[in-house]
């Protein structure tokens, strides 16, 4: 930051202030796609955020506690995991009083990680896209929440395609495109990489 000293006193620049003001703001990041990786990106940065000491709470949505990453997180430092203790399998399985049952479940667990961001530095919502393209979350909850959030929060949303509201609030937008998946040849997810 640049200073100036006037009379013995030292000033901060206001425009030097005004950088440094803006670099302490809590951005939006989306990871989007139809393409590996989205989950992935989004647990890296809390694991570099939590090894400088930082604060994350992390909520999945429509997946289940069977995923590798699931056991580690939760002994990781500065990580709060919150569980995502009931499946409901696919969205397009769904009949009306599972996808009602989900509504509820989802809901509850975004009213849950809202209030654990309070304090936190990086609050990553894992598959919210889809959890509200879906109907389990209210796409105005999530974009009144973004709105109003702690300025100095953090927030990663990941999914599917992002609607144009949220195109004009996020500061990173990161498109996964699938040029290859072994899925395409019929293989399975595999244990340790796709879960």
């Amino acid at each position: 930051m640049k200073r100036k000293a006037q009379k013995g006193m030292v000033h901060m620049d206001k425009g030097a202030e005004s950088k440094g003001k803006e670099a302490l703001k809590g951005r939006i990041h989306i990871y989007w796609g139809d393409g590996k990786g989205k989950t992935t990106a989004a647990l890296g940065l809390a694991l570099r955020a939590a090894g400088r000491g930082k604060q994350v709470v992390i909520a999945r949505f429509l997946k289940t506690e069977d995923s590798g990453e699931v056991f580690l997180l939760r002994q990781v430092p500065g990580i709060r995991l919150l569980p995502c203790a009931k499946s409901f399998g696919f969205t397009f399985q769904m009949d009306e009083k599972i996808r009602q049952e989900a509504a509820l479940f989802y809901g509850g667990l975004f009213s849950q990680a809202v209030r654990e961001a309070k304090g936190a530095d990086l609050l990553i919502l894992d598959e919210i896209l889809p959890a509200c393209q879906g109907g389990f979350v209210g796409k105005e909850k999530l974009e009144d929440f973004l709105a109003f959030r702690d300025p100095a929060l953090e927030v990663v949303l990941t999914g599917r395609k992002p609607w144009e509201e949220l195109i004009l609030m996020a500061d990173y937008i990161t498109q996964m495109n699938m040029i290859r998946h072994p899925y395409q040849q019929g293989i399975l997810a595999r244990e340790g990489i796709e879960y």
